[in-house]
Order: structure tokens, then sequence, then C-alpha cells
């Protein structure tokens, strides 16, 4: 195990006391730098970014050179498991990722495989690697991957329609055939996640993009339960030297409670949840993620400063609060307001005098 210079992340997940409120950043390493941009340019392509494991190495320690950020993130994406599993991820200027060969019948859904993450997804695992190595305990690497649930909406949508019919369909009239993907992918997740950590990774994150969009009990059925399997799984895998695991549902506010019994570490709530309320409810079960929203960051100075004393004050005071968005960082966020941002996190939460 490397040893951290910067270990407040880890810290803070722990609830163990931290000189400063730690920050990292959803999407960090994305379209708001010029250097990202130039590194995109040449790769040629998004997916030949994310496949190339020297150029995902140096794109997710670009805003490390630019930033006192708490942590790195892998850059990857979330649909490389079902491009693993042959459905031929894609993605359309301006539209976002699609499928050249979405599940359209039971049959496609059946054959599927559960991809070995050292054959079928080993350029991550290499970049996890390099990044690790590039590192040298600077900071924690988180890995991640996408929940079950989010990963078959796209599977059978084909591409981002957020309107979700095939899904909501195969719930209704073949709920047994959807339980079968979501079990195939939970095998895939909690694979692909423990060989991030093989290879490097000292946090993982589960991002639960679409599960925010079910109701109480299908959100209970078809995404939590699957996520609760992937955190035993991961656990059980590194008992003797635990990792500690992130669970983000965006529009999860209202199963805080629920989350928290899954034996996450961590819970990601976006902005609308006031924090304070939500740490009230969560007890000390787990520490909290977030929540600014990524708008504030095209906003001024003092109102970038002031949104981030309001979350500060709002989570107040103790241990287990880790700043970040509720969301993903936008690409029209100049990268001097992210300056602006971890400075103030810094500053404002630093403990003892100032």
């Amino acid at each position: 195990m490397i040893e951290l210079k910067n270990d407040r992340l880890l810290r803070a997940i722990r609830r163990e006391p931290v000189d400063k409120t730690p920050i990292w950043i959803m999407r960090q390493a994305g379209r708001y730098l010029p250097e990202y941009r130039a590194v995109r340019a040449k790769a040629g392509s998004f997916l030949t970014l994310c496949k190339t494991p020297e150029l995902a190495c140096e794109v997710t320690l670009q805003p490390l050179a630019r930033f006192p950020l708490d942590a790195a993130i892998i850059f990857s994406d979330i649909l490389t498991i079902p491009d693993a599993m042959g459905l031929g991820l894609y993605f359309i200027e301006g539209e976002g990722p699609a499928f050249e060969r979405p599940l359209r019948s039971a049959q496609d859904i059946q054959n599927l495989g559960v991809p070995d993450p050292e054959m079928s997804l080993g350029y991550v695992l290499d970049a996890v690697r390099m990044i690790s190595h590039e590192l040298a305990g600077k900071v924690p690497l988180i890995g991640f991957c996408g929940s079950p649930w989010t990963l078959a909406t796209y599977m059978l949508e084909g591409n981002a329609n957020k309107a979700f019919p095939k899904i909501k369909a195969l719930m209704e009239e073949q709920p047994q055939l959807l339980h079968h993907l979501l079990r195939t992918l939970t095998e895939a997740v909690s694979l692909h996640l423990n060989a991030q950590i093989n290879a490097g990774a000292q946090v993982v994150m589960i991002f639960d993009t679409w599960g925010g969009t079910l109701n109480t009990a299908n959100y209970q059925t078809y995404s939590l339960h699957y996520m609760q399997q992937i955190i035993a799984m991961i656990t059980a895998k590194n008992a003797a030297s635990p990792v500690p695991i992130i669970l983000f549902t965006k529009a999860g506010g209202q199963w805080l409670e629920l989350m928290a019994q899954t034996g996450c570490d961590v819970i990601g709530v976006d902005w609308l949840v006031n924090l304070g309320d939500a740490r009230k409810r969560v007890g000390n079960k787990v520490a909290l993620q977030g929540n600014l929203h990524p708008s504030i960051l095209c906003q001024s100075e003092a109102v970038i400063r002031a949104e981030v004393m309001r979350i500060l004050a709002e989570y107040g005071e103790g241990e287990g609060h880790i700043f970040n968005l509720g969301h993903g960082i936008t690409p029209d966020v100049p990268p001097e307001h992210v300056a602006i941002l971890v400075n103030a996190v810094h500053t404002w939460s630093r403990r003892g005098p100032r």
C-alpha cells in the first residue's frame, strides 16, 4: 500500500479529524481545461482518449497540476463495461453516447457475458497503474463504475433517452428478464471495481446517474438492491485492507437512510439536499460528499465564495464532509473559477487559527 502524502480524503471518509475539508470535483478532468481539449484533439475521439492509457493518465493528472485538489479520479467512462460486452460504444458530438448494437431482444440479454477486466478492460487498468505510479502517493486515486440500473438504461435505450421507454416497458412486461440483465451487470461492475482496486485505486465510486428517476419501490428493487450487492462483494474481496466506497444516486436525496444501510462509506448528494438535514438523517453511519451546483462556477468570485461558506455552514462543525459539486463540472466553467473554489473550501474550512 502506497503511503499517502495527503490523506485528507481518506480521513474525512472515516470521519476522523482533518486540518481542512477535502475537495475533489466530479469530471475534474474535462473540457473546461484547455490542456484537456488539446489532448482530446490529439486523440481524435473521446473513446480513443479513454482507451489510450498514456493519454488517460495525462488528462487525469492535469487538474492536479493546476489545483491543490485532494484526490484524483481515473479518466474513463461508465459505459466501458457495456462496450466490453460487445454493444459497440460510440459518441455523437453534441448528443452523447450511443451503441451500435443495443439490447433489442431477450436473446440479446441472455447472450451477454461478463467481461474479464484484464482482457476486455485492460486499458482502464493500465491507466490506473500509470496514474498510481505518477501520483506516487500525492493524493488518493478514485476508481469508478456506473450502477447496474444506469448501465442497463443506456444498453436498452441505445442512447441517452431520458424518457427510458424501453427499460420501463421491460420492467412492466418482463421484470425477470430485467433482473437477469441487472445480475449480469452487478457481477461485471464488481469485477471491474475490484480490478481497479488491485491496479491501485484507493477509493471507488458507484455512479447511479438514473436511479433518481424511479419511484421508491422500484429504486429499492432495481437499483439499490444491486448496488448493495456490489458493495458487499467489494467489501468481502478487500476485507484484509478495506477500500472506501462512495455511493451517488443523482436526485436520490429522499433515500439517504436507505443508502446509508448499504454498507457504503460515503453518500454523494446533489444540490437538492440540505447537507445539515442529510447529516441528521444518516447520523454517524456515513460521510457525505457534495453539493455545490455546477452552475455556480460560472458566477462571480463573490458568489462562489458565498456559496462555499453557505455549504460549509450548512454541514456544520465536525468531520465527515467531502466538498464536491452536486454533479459533474460543465465545459463552460472558467478554470480560474475552480481555483477560487478550491482555495475558498480550504481557507474557510481550516481548523484552528486562520
